[in-house]
């Protein structure tokens, strides 16, 4: 019924507990939950999690606020994703909300590093998990200069059009326009039941349904009404019955409509 397409189960707030999180789970009809990489020294354990239970699919990816870690070459991220049961490529992105005293022309590494995922998304030919903060402009720029979006690069050794997910999204309807235009999916979490995302509820009802994805991004950001508790896959059905109450639509209706969308954008989950 239900998927959350993106989770943090790797983390220590979840790993000892993810046999209850999966009993969970299937007590709130949530199939499938994406566990997301963030570092490369992470990764053995997010793809171990998903190799041990069928419930659970990984990708692969170093954060972008993630710093004194093993910087991803091309080659790493290759390798990693032809690896079985890995669907996608990220979490990868921007993030300019903490700065600490640096500039944003300080950020090129980070701007290197999202290239370089984007670059392994095409070659492997999956979908970029894309992380964007307080630096909306410089990450549509970066995709529509990585991304292959032109005739010229179709059949090229770089693959296809880079596709994928604005997960977590919390900007304007201007951005989700944009990301939209680029074939990107949107995915929103529990913040869209907090009492102060007003605005962000607007973007909701204007992302078309087919485009549309939740999660829960836990142990964070639990939704109302967990708010303030540790977050976990089994709450993503209240991320429904709100992007549902937005709709018109029921929450089962969400939930199926968004689990088909799961299917086309990480397609390796079906094959």
């Amino acid at each position: 019924m239900f998927t959350d397409s993106h989770c943090h189960l790797s983390f220590p707030e979840l790993h000892a507990q993810v046999p209850d999180i999966l009993a969970a789970m299937r007590q709130a009809r949530v199939d499938r939950a994406l566990c997301i990489c963030t570092t490369l020294e992470e990764f053995d354990l997010v793809h171990g999690l998903a190799m041990q239970h069928d419930r659970l699919w990984a990708t692969v990816g170093v954060h972008p606020d993630n710093e004194n870690v093993l910087e991803p070459t091309l080659d790493d991220l290759l390798r990693r994703a032809a690896l079985g049961r890995v669907v996608g490529i990220g979490e990868t992105g921007l993030d300019y909300y903490r700065l600490g005293g640096r500039s944003i022309e300080d950020m090129a590494w980070q701007r290197e590093r999202f290239r370089v995922h984007i670059r392994a998304a095409r070659r492997a030919g999956l979908p970029l998990v894309i992380h964007t903060r307080s630096a909306s402009a410089d990450t549509l720029a970066i995709l529509e200069e990585e991304g292959g979006f032109g005739s010229a690069s179709r059949g090229s050794p770089d693959g296809g059009p880079a596709r994928g997910v604005f997960h977590c999204f919390t900007e304007t309807a201007e951005v989700a326009r944009a990301a939209l235009d680029l074939g990107m999916y949107i995915s929103f979490s529990g913040i869209i039941t907090f009492r102060n995302a007003a605005d962000l509820r607007d973007v909701v009802r204007m992302v078309p349904m087919d485009r549309l994805l939740i999660e829960t991004d836990s142990p964070y950001l639990a939704p109302v009404p967990h708010r303030g508790k540790t977050n976990t896959p089994a709450l993503v059905p209240h991320v429904a019955a709100q992007v549902a109450e937005l709709k018109g639509l029921s929450p089962e209706a969400v939930g199926e409509q968004t689990s088909r969308n799961f299917d086309c954008l990480f397609d390796r989950a079906t094959a």
